[in-house]
């Protein structure tokens, strides 16, 4: 058995701290890239808004539907928060589409932003869902037909 000044001296021997130098590696770690929104993100808030107005929804109705605030869905909407896959599954339900239509054209990098054309459809849509009346609705369906067929 070792007496207590071998020990005590082995102690002292070792128990100075040496600094500690930056490696590759810990300079790696301070690189890595944040957690934020990227153009997938834009593309499914995109998608979602799309779906929204399509629906004749407001922001405010259908944060109200998820469960969030205004806020958070202007966020989802504009790519500035990433949306979770539960979350996204619940907006999924809320406005009746399957989880991939919020994906559908992200590999043809289309624009996220709406021509006058498309926006003029979506208006349309939107208002045209908003007739209450089925005979109107047809009648509006039929000459729509009628114009598109000159």
């Amino acid at each position: 058995m070792p007496d207590t000044a071998d020990v005590a001296r082995r102690y002292d021997d070792h128990s100075q701290i040496q600094p500690r130098t930056m490696t590759a590696k810990t300079e790696t770690k301070a690189a890595r890239p944040t957690n934020r929104a990227n153009d997938t993100d834009r593309h499914v808030g995109a998608r979602i808004r799309e779906r929204r107005i399509m629906l004749g929804l407001s922001q405010q109705q259908m944060a109200d539907l998820i469960g969030v605030t205004y806020q958070q869905a202007h966020k989802y909407e504009r790519g500035i928060n990433r949306i979770s896959a539960g979350r996204l599954y619940e907006i999924a339900q809320v406005l009746g589409v399957p989880v991939s239509y919020f994906f559908e054209g992200l590999d043809s990098e289309r624009a996220t932003d709406l021509t006058a054309r498309q926006r003029m459809c979506l208006e349309l849509a939107r208002n045209f869902s908003s007739i209450s009346n089925e005979k109107h609705q047809e009648a509006l369906s039929q000459l729509a037909r009628a114009l598109a067929a000159e």
